[in-house]
């Protein structure tokens, strides 16, 4: 079996034989038989499903779409239910069990960004135990996977971010913890500096999000909106091509770009909590079409109708 792209630069780096082996100090992974092709992929995000509100039928809609979808792939951009934040194990565990049901219908392999209303128990409204087995992200690390990782396809590297950290008052903050910083700076190191790199994250690291949205009047105490720390994320990329981040959590469609990076934030499987469109925004979820090297989204609807239609914040 051939030596995969990341453990031969682990290896050449330990050896030193890098630069022998493919002829110069730089690697080219053009000529080395490794250039990003071509293909399609889907990132459809906070599908927040719930028994209520015809929830399960819109998330049976959406999924049979994107199977319908000549994609390699997708992934699910975190919130996966609603809600595990502020409920007791009963509630928490039968929203996932539907979840994963559902999921079902799509078909393709999928990667999974953890979200806000992913963590169980951790409110204290919700009555649960921090001694609680299933407290915290361990019930998602259970049952969906591991919170940050990264993965390779055809020519690209795929990094997966956990942006919701726990505070010790039992609320949650928008930030990327020392460890997984630690973590991200080691991945990419391990990344040729040409790789294109795909980056996922539930909060957004960077989005006009809070410029246009309408202010809450009773603000978080913490970041939750953006990635507080971002720009040490940021500073992590640099001298990698991350030629993209997706992003969830708004609800909404935009497209910001820094630099050389596209911080694409996709619209919710639910819309508007299944309430209808979110700031105009119907219920759907974005093909992403990577072209050597290159990359493009589109947004896709698929019908959903609300069965209480409203606005919300």
């Amino acid at each position: 079996m051939g030596m995969d792209r990341r453990q031969f630069l682990k290896t050449a780096a330990l050896t030193g034989a890098g630069a022998a082996m493919v002829g110069s100090a730089t690697m080219d992974w053009a000529a080395a038989g490794d250039a990003p092709g071509s293909f399609d992929f889907v990132f459809f995000t906070d599908t927040h499903i719930e028994p209520e509100l015809d929830a399960p039928h819109g998330c049976d809609m959406c999924f049979r779409k994107i199977a319908a979808i000549k994609a390699d792939f997708a992934i699910m951009g975190g919130d996966h239910v609603y809600d595990a934040l502020g409920v007791d194990g009963t509630r928490a565990g039968a929203v996932y069990d539907l979840y994963q049901k559902t999921q079902q219908l799509i078909q393709m392999p999928i990667h999974h960004a953890v979200g806000n209303h992913d963590v169980f128990g951790l409110l204290t409204k919700s009555g649960v135990a921090p001694a609680d087995p299933a407290y915290g992200k361990k019930m998602y690390e259970d049952r969906i996977g591991k919170t940050y990782y990264s993965f390779d396809h055809k020519g690209y590297h795929f990094v997966v971010l956990d942006s919701i950290q726990p505070t010790e008052d039992r609320l949650w903050e928008a930030t990327i913890d020392d460890a997984q910083l630690r973590w991200l700076a080691d991945d990419l190191k391990m990344v040729a500096a040409n790789t294109p790199v795909v980056v996922t994250v539930h909060v957004p690291l960077v989005t006009g999000f809070t410029q246009y949205v309408e202010k809450s009047p009773m603000p978080p105490k913490y970041s939750t909106l953006t990635v507080e720390n971002a720009r040490q994320v940021l500073a992590a990329f640099e001298g990698s091509n991350v030629i993209a981040a997706l992003q969830g959590h708004t609800h909404v469609n935009e497209v910001v770009e820094y630099k050389n990076t596209k911080f694409i934030t996709s619209g919710a499987v639910c819309g508007n909590w299944w309430h209808g469109p979110r700031m105009g925004f119907p219920e759907g979820f974005s093909v992403v079409s990577l072209r050597d090297g290159k990359i493009s989204t589109r947004y896709e609807t698929y019908g959903f109708k609300s069965v209480d239609p409203r606005e919300k914040f």
